[in-house]
């Protein structure tokens, strides 16, 4: 008798739309071309596989959550040694545990999903001698080696839902409106977002802002007859002056920032520089939550069924990603060796400079 085929899923780290389809897409391919899948889907991201706490799945736990935000697996973040370890809620190493559940199931692969850090944690993986296949889930779309995640384009669609709402208030009062868009390190989604959504000035990691000359381009604006403006930030945008320092340096910064985001230091700034008054708006978790947009559905379904025909060719240790429209695998080791931030010349700043919006600089 043919031995079956048996797979882990994991879901590690933030949550997101799309998380559901690729799951879904994962069993059913396995499912359809494979007589013998046997699935496990472990509980609460590596936690479920440190501790053994994991369920069998059959054909129907795929069936009805294609259209489902977040994870029907749930999900948590896991501390880890960059390069090193993956540690267990005690702060130990956490690998022995999960090679031991890895084994126990005797399973031929794990299917990893997750952002930046759970690509470069499942390299910890593969190098521990487990079988790993990866699949790119973020809204900040910083994973280095595809063009694009799934979760992204739901995020933008809904930070750009929150943004279209703000104009009509904005106008109203004639006031400055801060929008605080998720983002810690690249500011794709809050790029996206701005242009989409027709915001007056967007500030990102990637570009330090002088915060005296956004408070000049919006007196500009006011003499223009432009009485109201939209200024959609990235919760890691940092300013000139912050940006000369040290990651620890910033850190203590933070720490005695009077301030609770980045946002509400920046609309306070902004009132004493212009006398206007201004306002702050923080969709936060929103942005993550809902279900998949249509273009997030196809991609993570086209993800997932990519992870499917790898494992049935047996091809280990690739994240899938989309390169130039194709659906393509990238060495782990790449995907794994750094972030994807938003360089300074990609054709949508230049856009977004091109129709007027002003980024800081």
């Amino acid at each position: 008798m043919k031995r079956s085929t048996k797979i882990g899923i994991v879901t590690s780290g933030g949550d997101c739309q799309g998380l559901n389809a690729a799951i879904r897409g994962v069993g059913k391919a396995l499912f359809q071309h494979l007589d013998n899948a046997e699935i496990f889907g472990m509980y609460d991201g590596y936690r479920g596989l440190i501790e053994g706490d994991y369920k069998y799945m059959e054909e129907r736990d795929f069936s009805g959550i294609l259209t489902q935000g977040g994870t029907i697996l749930g999900t948590s973040r896991q501390n880890y040694i960059a390069g090193k370890a993956i540690l267990d809620e005690g702060g130990n190493d956490a690998m022995p545990a999960m090679m031991d559940t890895y084994n126990r199931l005797n399973l031929d692969c794990l299917v990893v999903m997750g952002g930046n850090g759970t690509q470069k944690s499942a390299k910890l993986l593969v190098d521990a001698g487990m079988n790993v296949i990866t699949l790119p889930k973020t809204i900040d779309n910083d994973i280095f080696g595809t063009d694009t995640t799934f979760g992204f384009q739901s995020a933008v669609d809904i930070a750009t839902n929150v943004i279209d709402y703000i104009h009509s208030t904005a106008s109203s009062h004639r006031r400055i409106f801060v929008v605080e868009l998720m983002g810690r390190d690249a500011g794709w989604l809050t790029l996206d977002a701005g242009v989409a959504s027709g915001a007056d000035v967007v500030l990102i990691p990637e570009i330090p802002y002088d915060i005296e000359k956004v408070a000049q381009a919006i007196d500009h604006r006011r003499k223009q007859g432009r009485y109201y403006t939209i200024v959609a930030v990235a919760e890691g945008a940092v300013s000139i002056h912050d940006a000369v320092l040290t990651e620890e340096a910033r850190r203590r910064a933070k720490a005695l920032m009077k301030h609770s985001t980045i946002s509400y230091r920046i609309a306070s700034e902004l009132e004493s520089l212009s006398g206007q008054e201004a306002r702050v708006t923080v969709p936060g978790h929103y942005q993550r939550g809902g279900p998949p947009c249509p273009y997030d559905r196809v991609l993570a379904t086209q993800f997932g069924t990519a992870a499917a025909r790898l494992i049935i060719e047996k091809q280990y240790g690739y994240m899938i990603g989309v390169q130039g429209g194709r659906i393509v695998p990238v060495p782990l080791e790449d995907a794994a060796s750094r972030t994807k931030f938003l360089p300074k010349d990609h054709p949508l700043i230049e856009t977004a400079r091109d129709i007027g919006i002003f980024l800081g600089d």
